[in-house]
């Protein structure tokens, strides 16, 4: 193969010949072009480095004793240029103990020949510098492609984390209102996801101008299919258009009556075992509020017990557990009546509260959340919301939560003080 024919070839290899002998290049090159690689010589290391940073080749054989660099300084040089691309190393020496060749590897040097060179040994030592350079090409190849591929689904990853985004603001809308003033009463909301989404909803809707409808739910899982979940179940329990709430039945044009909080959980069990294809199920509480009496009406579908905290400060959790609603067609839930006097107030919250962990594993249960309620007694309103969020923070060690966190806070406004 003539000079030309191996730059043409696509597969030649380029070799840089550094010697200061003219012969030794000559001898080098002459068996190189021989083999198919397209050669280039240089006399002294100064040249070879002037080459290098021109066009770097792939393999360098490079005499030891040169004037001005020697070459395991030209190697050193090699190995501190900035390139992607790998170039295999061979020095040739006439020395051959330990010392030396600890010296070549440490400045960077892949293989040796022994001068006078032997062209069959000069030939599998090229032969395996070869298989080095292919084996270093392939890895660079696939790491390209790792890379790509990375920063497609980086790409991808920050496309859904824009949706995600969005979804929680969408989730979020869900709970229309954080506070609301009822007069004799009033209610505080707090929705906290343990990622963008997440499967806690609460939330309140008008009965009649003495009534109100509460309810804390909580899907199974996380994530995005939990969420679209919720927001179906937000229009099952509809507080802007009651005839879509299941909760309510219409007694005449416009009016709306309350059903009973556990057949409404009944409806909502059918509903979702019949209408959704779906392997989720969720627990509910859902109270029906008079403001005029105090009296709760309240159904438990595997949701926490509701905590009732009295105007002296004692906490007592009220409720029948129940199954949760989407396991069991046609199953039955109980309800219970307790009434609320002025300076009391109900929580309604999902297990993400009392089943938080602290560092060692232990759960915040109802003993501990009654504990927090006790000692927030005098805190009220949203104000409570967020202290319980910092108490929560404070067991679990961390202010990221594993679980979704939701509650709904019912506060009767104490009996005014006498003159």
């Amino acid at each position: 193969m003539t000079k030309d024919e191996a730059a043409a070839s696509t597969d030649a290899r380029r070799v840089l010949v550094v010697d200061d002998s003219r012969a030794q290049r000559r001898i080098l090159g002459s068996y190189l072009r021989q083999w198919g690689y397209v050669v280039e010589e240089a006399e002294s290391g100064g040249e070879a480095i002037d080459i290098c940073h021109r066009n770097l080749p792939e393999l360098v054989v490079s005499d030891w004793m040169m004037p001005g660099m020697s070459g395991p300084e030209f190697c050193r040089a090699v190995r501190g240029m900035n390139n992607d691309n790998y170039v295999y190393f061979i020095l040739l020496t006439s020395k051959s103990g330990k010392e030396e060749i600890a010296l070549g590897l440490d400045a960077g040097a892949d293989d040796f020949l022994t001068k006078p060179v032997n062209s069959a040994e000069l030939r599998a030592r090229m032969a395996a510098g070869m298989r080095i350079l292919d084996m270093e090409h392939e890895l660079l190849a696939k790491n390209r492609l790792v890379r790509a591929t990375l920063d497609e689904l980086q790409a991808l990853y920050d496309s859904l984390d824009n949706d995600l985004v969005e979804a929680n603001k969408l989730q979020q809308s869900l709970l229309s209102e954080r506070y609301r003033d009822l007069g004799p009463a009033e209610v505080s909301l707090s929705l906290h996801s343990s990622g963008h989404v997440g499967g806690d909803l609460v939330g309140m809707f008008p009965i009649s101008d003495s009534r109100v409808g509460l309810y804390g739910l909580d899907v199974s899982g996380h994530g995005i299919s939990s969420a679209l979940m919720t927001a179906r179940l937000a229009g099952y329990l509809s507080a802007t258009v009651p005839e879509h709430n299941l909760a309510l039945h219409e007694i005449a044009p416009g009016r709306f009556a309350a059903r009973p909080p556990a057949e409404t959980v009944s409806r909502l069990n059918h509903v979702f075992l019949s209408d959704l294809e779906t392997e989720h199920y969720f627990t509910i509480a859902l109270a029906d509020v008079d403001l005029a009496t105090g009296r709760v009406i309240l159904a438990q579908a595997g949701h926490p017990h509701p905590a009732v905290q009295r105007a002296d400060g004692s906490v007592e959790f009220v409720g029948e557990g129940g199954l949760p609603v989407g396991l069991i067609e046609g199953a039955s839930f109980d309800q219970v009546e307790f009434t609320l006097a002025p300076g009391d107030r109900l929580l309604i919250h999902s297990d993400g509260i009392t089943e938080c962990a602290d560092p060692d594993g232990c759960m915040l249960g109802d003993t501990g959340l009654a504990a927090i309620m006790r000692h927030l007694r005098q805190t009220h309103g949203p104000a409570f919301l967020e202290s319980l969020m910092w108490k929560l923070s404070d067991h679990a060690g961390e202010a990221r939560f594993t679980d979704d966190i939701s509650a709904v806070l019912l506060e009767f406004r104490p009996m005014p003080q006498s003159g």
